[in-house]
């Protein structure tokens, strides 16, 4: 068996500290330049971790709240249920959507229903539901349920190969050995070879065994002919960093009380505090970028918890806000030296915005088969993950277990989803019902489009003053069709495992719900088509850079981001301090 890779038993050099001259990061009110990263995400945290490591000191500023596992995840409460992930105030950054496109009655088969045929969108055009996201120490990953993915490698090429999108300034393998980085200090589990993304060592932990219903559902892929393999998770599943194994509880998206989900507060950002190079301000909403001469930005203008202003002077600025977020700050940060908002000179920033284009099918199984128990997405099928698998589309996508991503996940999702009835016919159905659950997702390619972007709403302020992010979204006749494979494939797998009565289907068609989104800030090497460069830094800015999921090209046909958003963030941090970025 092959020794499984992890980047602490790789020999290293010793490296001088390097420290930004005069700085006082844990002062109250930062008068002296260093290092501001703005967001502790995926990207925000792989960044502070690379940097810190490398000794270099760091000041993160987040607008939301810090979580304490122990404390804030509420697993334990008899009301757990009824619950999601626990939004502290500040928690949520407030955004708009724009007015959506109208239903074409052609795709009528692609409406979300729920029991008995209800349809959750009677009307004619799209509705907005959410953009699923998290504001504190951490970000998104505190809700995730922990996919770690690297991207398809062919993902990165649709310009050159298939004449859509854009292609990727870099190569998946010069990306490769700062997957193996954030793999190691994520604590990622998974298979030891992966023949679609070539890998020159296993992960760090062994794959999860599948859950009863997942190894259930893998019997119909095998019938259809589909692949069917444990998923990478950013969940232990042997103790690692002083966590412990998973317990299967199958509640990642409502916060981990044991550590034992690799969210970035516990990994990236706890590594980084214990070097003592990084300071950390939570409740600190970034107002603006402030530009200066010679292409450079000067600092970061944001606002405490009490109200107070303050000023951050940096030499280095990244931004790490996210795909919706980040084109708002930027655009936010106008002055008589950036006058269409800082990166925008060309006025790409907020364009080729991509979302989460999605589908999900659930049903009853005639056997118990407890699918609450185990992980979230044990298992996933990569068979039509590469951009040329889905006939007549460009762009993949992939499948795997849905009842738990979409909550049904104890006996009141059952009570108040499945079932239905009254009094003891509901009891009985009930005591019928429990455990049959059974479910399939796909997560499939977002190509951008014109009418996809992020813009600043001019109606509507948040709490400073300042205007909200707007969200513009369109789907185009390639996303219709691959929405449509997806759905019809989920019936299909569902069928063949022998489930034979549905009881809900939702997905993008008639409603802008996303969780992943990507491309407002897309990097390239040409700066008429793209805002940062393949190192992360802005065309112009010298020492601005964008470290989030805003800089991807493409959205990969289903993979989760944060392994990317990590693993790019690390090397972009690592060429900023061997000099590679002047």
């Amino acid at each position: 068996m092959a020794v499984r890779h992890n980047p602490w038993d790789i020999p290293t050099i010793e490296i001088p500290r390097r420290t930004v001259a005069g700085s006082d990061l844990d002062q109250k009110k930062t008068t002296t330049p260093g290092i501001v990263i703005i967001g502790s995400g995926a990207g925000g945290a792989a960044a502070a971790w690379a940097l810190t490591r490398l000794g270099m000191r760091v000041l993160m500023l987040e607008a939301g709240p810090a979580y304490d596992p122990h404390s804030d995840y509420r697993l334990t409460s008899p009301d757990w249920e009824r619950t999601g992930f626990p939004m502290k105030p500040g928690a949520q950054i407030p955004y708009s959507v724009a007015e959506l496109q109208p239903l074409a009655p052609e795709y009528d088969q692609l409406r979300s229903w729920r029991r008995q045929g209800v349809q959750l969108n009677p009307g004619n055009r799209r509705l907005a539901a959410a953009y699923s996201h998290v504001a504190g120490v951490g970000g998104s990953t505190l809700h995730y349920t922990g996919e770690a993915h690297r991207m398809h490698p062919r993902a990165m090429r649709l310009k050159t190969d298939f004449g859509v999108g854009a292609d990727w300034p870099l190569s998946y393998e010069e990306l490769e050995r700062f997957y193996l980085e954030a793999e190691g200090v994520i604590g990622v589990a998974g298979p030891e070879n992966d023949p679609f993304r070539p890998r020159s060592a296993p992960c760090p932990l062994p794959e999860h065994d599948l859950s009863h219903a997942s190894q259930r559902l893998g019997k119909a892929f095998d019938t259809l002919g589909l692949s069917w393999v444990p998923n990478n998770l950013a969940v232990a599943s042997e103790s690692i960093h002083g966590r412990p194994p998973c317990n299967y509880c199958g509640q990642c998206r409502r916060g981990c009380p044991r550590r034992d989900k690799g969210s970035a507060d516990i990994t990236f950002l706890h590594q980084a505090r214990q070097t003592g190079l990084m300071a950390l301000r939570t409740g600190a909403n970034v107002t603006r970028i402030e530009a200066g001469p010679k292409d450079r930005v000067k600092g970061v203008h944001y606002r405490d918890g009490e109200g107070q202003e303050h000023f951050a002077p940096a030499e280095v600025v990244i931004v790490a806000c996210g795909a919706v977020n980040t084109p708002r700050l930027l655009l936010m940060s106008q002055d008589s030296y950036a006058p269409e908002g800082l990166g925008n000179e060309m006025g790409q920033v907020g364009k080729n915005f991509m979302e989460t284009l999605a589908w999900t099918s659930l049903g009853l199984h005639p056997d118990r088969l407890d699918g609450h128990r185990g992980l979230p997405a044990d298992a996933i099928c990569w068979s039509f993950n590469a951009p040329d698998s889905i006939p007549g589309v460009v762009g993949g996508c992939r499948f795997n277990p849905a009842q738990l991503e979409a909550d049904i996940a104890g006996p009141l999702s059952y009570a108040t989803r499945v079932t239905g009835g009254w009094g003891r016919k509901h009891m009985r159905r009930m005591r019928e019902t429990f455990g049959h659950a059974l479910g399939v997702s796909a997560i499939g390619e977002c190509l951008p489009n014109p009418g996809s972007f992020i813009d600043l709403d001019p109606d509507r302020k948040d709490s400073a003053g300042q205007p909200i992010a707007r969200i513009h979204s369109h789907l185009g006749e390639q996303e219709l069709k691959r929405l449509d494979f997806m759905a019809n494939n989920c019936r299909e797998i569902l069928a063949a495992a022998g489930v034979d009565e549905l009881f809900e289907e939702y997905g993008n068609y008639d409603f802008f719900n996303t969780t992943h989104v990507f491309g407002s800030c897309r990097m390239g090497t040409d700066p008429d088509e793209s805002v940062v460069d393949g190192d992360l830094r802005s065309h112009r800015w010298r020492n601005l850079f964008v470290m989030d999921a805003s800089v991807f090209p493409s959205s990969g046909g289903g993979e989760a981001p944060s392994l990317t958003i990590a693993a790019l963030a690390i090397r972009a941090s690592r060429r900023l301090w061997e000099g590679k970025i002047s």
